[in-house]
Formats: C-alpha cells, structure tokens, sequence
C-alpha cells in the first residue's frame, strides 16, 4: 500500500475515536450505554443490525468459500439470513421493545430471571459469554489476516490495533457510539465494495475482453449453482438446518442484534428495522461477494485455505487505485470493529445486569458505579477475545471457528431466550430453560471430543440445537398435559403484553 492508503486507514481509525469521544456527552447512566435510552431511530438501527451481522470473516474464510464452491453460498448465508430476519421481523423483533417497555430491561438475557429463575438467567448468560468469546476470537483474527495480506504487518499487530481502537470508542461511547461508527463504516464499505465490483468488471473486459456473465459462464464446473450437490457445505441439508441457526441467531440468540431491536421506541420501528436489515442482506451480498466468484479467472489455482488468506487482499491490490485501497481494508475494519465492539457492549450489559449484581447487590443502585462497571466489564471481556483471536488456530481456523463452533453453541442458549418470550412455549419452566442448555453444550463436548459417532459437518452444527429443543419443549409438554403445572400469573400476563399491538 501506499502513503495515500495508509492515510485512508488512519483517518478512519480517527474518526471512529472522535465519534467515541463526541458520544460520550450522550451518555449519563448505563440505561444510555447499553440501550441508548430506547430512543435509536429504525433506519439507524436496521443499519446496525446489518452491519453487525457480517465482519472480516466474509472478506477471509467466506472468500475461500466463495472462491472454490461458488455462488452456493449466496444462498446458505445471505438469502438464509434474509429471510430469517424478514419472518423475525414479524414474529420476534417487536416483542424486544415491548420487552424492555414491560420489564425496564438493558441486557437481552436480563428478563430471564422474571421468566424462568435467576439459576436460568445465570446459565444462560455464562454459556453465551463462552460462545461469544469464539466468535468475536475470530473476528479479530480475521482482521489481523487482512492486515497481512493489505501491508504484510504481522497477524498480532492488526489484531492489537484494532482491539485498541475499538477499547476507545467503545468504552467512552457505549451503543450510541457503536451506532454512529456503524453507520460511518456502512458508509465507508459501500465506497469500497462498490469501487471493487466496478473494477472487477472493467478489468474482465480490458484483460479478458468478457463481460460479467460471461465471466459467470466461465466458472469452474458446479461453481455456478443455487446449492452443492451431496452433503456439507452448500447442499440442501446444511441449507435447511444452518436457517435454524441463522433465524435464531439473527433474531436475538446473538445478544448484539437483539439489542438493536431492544433499543428502538416501539415494535412499529423494531419491524422496520428488521425488513431493512433484510432488504440489504438480499442485495448488498452480491456486490460483495462477485469479485471472490471470479477468483478463479484472476488468480488462478488457490486453494480454499489460501484463497482465505489472500484472495480478497490481492483483488483490491490489482482493482483499486492508490488511497482505494486503504479505504477497502477500513471496510474491512469497519465490519469487524462493528460485530466486535456491539458484542463486547452487550456481553458487559450481561455481566453488569444479569451476573455480577448476584455476588455484588449495590452495583445497580448507583448509576455512577453501574457506568463504572459497565465500562470495565466491556474492557475486561475485549482484552479476552483478543487472546482467543491470538489462538485461532488452535481452533481449526476462522471459518472452523464460526461454522463449527459458534453455530453449534449458539443454540443451547438462544432456545429458552427467544422461545421464552413466545406464548407457545409458556410451559417451559427454569428446569426446561437449564436441562436445554446444559443438554446442548454437553452435545457439543462430547462431539468434540469424538466420544459420540462421527457426524456430518451439517448434523454436528445442528445437533446440539436439536437436542437444547427437544428437551425443551419435551419439559414443557410434560408440565402441561403430564402434571398439568399452571403458569404463573406474571407470564401469562407477560406473554399478553409482547404480544399486543402498540
């Protein structure tokens, strides 16, 4: 890269600081950190949400995917989460505002204890710290790899500073910030996603004489297809099931989406939010992932591994110009800074609201004490995940790490959180919501450590949460027809509540 490259980087880490540094004014209790007083406007928020949904991982192990199975993974990711937010949209977004209306609540496994017990809120929220510090782990590595491959600095020192950058303007601003800098990095990754694809197609016409569907037409044999055919990856079984853990994830089992709906005004706007976040799902994947499905025409003969490592880098060094360049790698900042800092802010609500007033009563008593802690925790939690990133490889690579483990935790937690706030499911009591989740992580373990049989990497993924659902639901049948134990008054009140019109 070049001094002008260099400089675009800069520039947007500053402004990303001084947008930390002006929200700080905003922000006089943890109600205005952790939820930004329930007063974001829908198109920020559904903004947000989008750009939470994807980091540097699309741009690493994504592009190696992208680049040696095809437009397959349009579909089984992009349109997967499309249409999972857009029936979330109806079913599960408005009830998070009405949520935080009803019960004054900041973090989205806060009402836990109301609705099952404060065991359950306890269980809940350690098993989805430990699942997120996977997941942002590799976020963070994916930067550090982008970074290599954009200027050939180190894989620790993009990982360091980007987490440093993030510590600032997260910890001062709290959501509103990270609201602010998303829509500022939305800004910034259209710029460079649009400039790339332009290039990637004057490029095929001045180098190749062929125009975009030709190039398209010119594929790799089954490179060209709506799924992959057989099992794993792209084939129509790893589709159906990895919906399950998408529509779970995009709706709130991710604690940071959750949290753009719950701080919006009204269910009106959080359905808003969610058709918008569907509507760019739909459109803005293509843009992004076209230069990686023609790879193989200008980079011939990767392998998937080192198309993750260096495809993207290498397409923005032959398409941008100098100063372009530096701001495709800010996209690519932009992106992973989002996901990490909105989970790092909405894992501290969790430990602030849900886990640490258990052991310490009077943190919630003072606003000035509560401030303080929901900045430590959100230091303290980053400094972590910056670790598991430093280890990736201990886990099997950054799309191993997404796809094999976040996945497959994910669900054990999100079960009894999101289905406990649909009246379906108001049989299911505390020993339902714990039994799930202990019942799917000990899945998981006992997968990885091959004591169960081997499995396909499709029904590895969904298998902890088929198990965290059956034993759910299965408790909750027996309460209802078995022993017939009534519902308590305040949940049956509740679910009358998330479920009316504002």
């Amino acid at each position: 890269m070049g001094i002008l490259d260099y400089g675009a980087v800069l520039l947007f880490l500053v402004v990303m600081v001084v947008i930390g540094l002006y929200s700080k004014n905003n922000v006089k209790s943890s109600e205005d950190f952790y939820v930004a007083g329930g007063k974001v406007p829908w198109w920020l928020s559904g903004i947000s949400h989008h750009v939470t949904g994807y980091s540097g991982v699309v741009f690493v192990g994504y592009a190696g995917i992208a680049y040696a199975t095809g437009t397959a993974i349009y579909f089984w990711w992009a349109v997967n989460i499309a249409i999972a937010v857009a029936l979330g949209a109806v079913f599960m977004a408005p009830r998070w505002p009405r949520l935080r209306k009803a019960l004054g609540i900041q973090s989205p496994t806060e009402y836990l204890r109301m609705r099952y017990s404060t065991a359950t809120q306890v269980v809940v929220a350690i098993s989805g710290i430990v699942s997120k510090l996977i997941d942002v782990g590799a976020k963070w590595a994916s930067i550090g790899i982008l970074v290599y491959g954009f200027t050939g600095v180190p894989i620790w020192i993009g990982i360091l500073s980007s987490a440093v950058v993030s510590l600032i303007y997260m910890s001062i601003g709290g959501l509103i910030a990270d609201l602010w800098t998303d829509f500022a990095q939305w800004v910034v990754q259209t710029v460079a996603g649009l400039t790339l694809f332009v290039g990637t197609i004057l490029h095929l016409r001045s180098q190749f004489g062929m125009g975009l569907f030709e190039a398209f037409g010119n594929l790799p044999e089954g490179n060209l297809c709506i799924m992959n055919p057989g099992r794993g990856q792209g084939s129509v079984s790893w589709t159906l099931l990895y919906f399950i853990v998408v529509f779970l994830s995009y709706n709130g089992g991710t604690w940071s989406l959750a949290t753009r709906y719950i701080s919006v005004d009204n269910a009106k706007d959080a359905k808003r939010s969610a058709m918008l976040s569907a509507a760019l799902y739909l459109v803005w994947p293509i843009i992004v992932f076209t230069p990686m499905w023609l790879g193989s025409i200008f980079v011939p003969g990767l392998t998937q591994a080192e198309a993750s490592n260096t495809l993207y880098a290498t397409l923005s060094k032959m398409f941008l110009p100098s100063g372009l360049l530096g701001l495709s790698l800010a996209a690519m900042y932009a992106n992973t800074l989002s996901m990490c800092t909105s989970d790092c802010n909405t894992i501290s609500a969790v430990l602030t609201r849900d886990i640490l007033p258990i052991f310490k009563k009077d943190i919630l008593t003072d606003d000035k004490k509560e401030l303080f802690t929901a900045r430590a925790t959100t230091i303290g939690f980053m400094l972590l995940t910056v670790v598991v990133g430093l280890m990736q490889d201990s886990f099997g690579g950054i799309a191993n790490m997404i796809l094999s483990w976040f996945s497959a935790l994910l669900g054990p937690t999100a079960i009894p959180l999101l289905l406990g706030l649909l009246p379906a499911f108001k049989h299911c009591d505390a020993k339902a919501a714990i039994l799930s989740t202990l019942g799917g992580f000990s899945v998981f373990v006992l997968n990885q450590a091959h004591v169960l049989p081997a499995f396909e990497a499709d029904i590895s993924v969904i298998l902890p949460t088929a198990v965290a659902f059956v034993v759910y639901v299965g408790i909750g049948l027996i309460n209802q027809y078995a022993l017939k134990k009534p519902v308590p008054q305040e949940i049956e009140d509740l679910m009358v509540h998330l479920g009316k019109d504002d």
